[in-house]
């Protein structure tokens, strides 16, 4: 008997450290091993660049309101449902997801988070958060993808069929937007009143066809959050952060892969959530 309590101190202060030191190695089963390489995809607006992405892990689906309440503890949503998306999250509601999944798995944090300190760099008047954010580069944990690495999962990786939407040319068969998301097909040109008629809504993920990867909803549903600052020749640096892949309410060109979608950090749209990822 003593033997054998001895043994189970020793196995609980192992099982301890590994937890204090964020040296879990387990992978979640929602996520998806994404290999690494250059862009095969001639519809992403990285193709042609000189880009090699390291092997990565991305969320199978959106982040649902069920995995989202059970870290954060509420569930921000409009449109209720476990398995539906969860959105009106903003850029630091997904940066503090993150990391509070992270240490919830034992998971080192990728994000160092300053809430006292604005961050200098962020140029947005209508942005009144403006917490200083900074990365852990060896961290394990839980973080946005970059936009090379969104449009990259998007667009099938390495196994890219080269479509325009992720994993189809026809977005009725991917994407939950303007058009398809409410109680019948829509028709036209992108109508307010009309979606709102049409009682237009987040569906439950995973229900439309995957991508070449076994990705599901990277085109519509929601918004996905990206880690860095929106750049485009066009607009002013530093005032919004990068969001991707269209929703439910927008219209069928924002679902394209390549489509530069953005949005203020501090932004709580209905149609806004995350997808997460796991550095390899």
């Amino acid at each position: 008997m003593r033997k054998w309590m001895i043994f189970l101190l020793i196995a609980a202060f192992v099982g301890l450290s590994a937890c204090s030191t964020g040296s879990s190695t387990t992978v979640s089963d929602d996520l998806v091993l994404v290999e690494g390489g250059a862009f095969k995809s001639s519809k992403s607006s990285y193709s042609g660049k000189d880009i090699i992405l390291s092997d990565f892990y991305i969320g199978k689906y959106e982040v649902t309101q069920k995995q989202w309440a059970d870290v954060m503890g509420d569930n921000p949503s409009g449109f209720k449902g476990e398995e539906r998306p969860v959105e009106r999250v903003s850029w630091y509601d997904a940066i503090e997801y993150c990391n509070a999944r992270s240490m919830k798995e034992n998971l080192k944090p990728y994000y160092t988070i300053d809430k006292e300190t604005l961050d200098p760099n962020n140029k947005n008047e209508n942005d009144n958060v403006k917490w200083t954010v900074t990365i852990n580069e060896d961290a394990n944990g839980y973080r946005l993808p970059t936009a090379e690495e969104w449009e990259y999962a998007a667009s099938g990786g390495q196994k890219s069929e080269n479509f325009t939407y992720s994993g189809s040319n026809n977005p009725d068969e991917v994407a939950w937007y303007w058009m398809n998301a409410g109680e019948k097909p829509l028709a036209g040109d992108w109508n307010w009143p009309a979606i709102e008629n049409n009682r237009n809504q987040t569906k439950p993920v995973g229900q439309q066809k995957a991508n070449e990867l076994g990705i599901y909803d990277m085109s519509g549903n929601v918004r996905e959050w990206c880690w860095e600052w929106h750049s485009h020749p066009e607009t002013p640096d530093n005032t919004w952060r990068v969001s991707k892949g269209g929703g439910w309410v927008s219209s069928v060109n924002t679902a394209e892969i390549s489509y530069p979608g953005k949005f203020d950090a501090n932004g709580l749209g209905p149609d806004q959530g995350l997808r997460v990822v796991r550095s390899k």
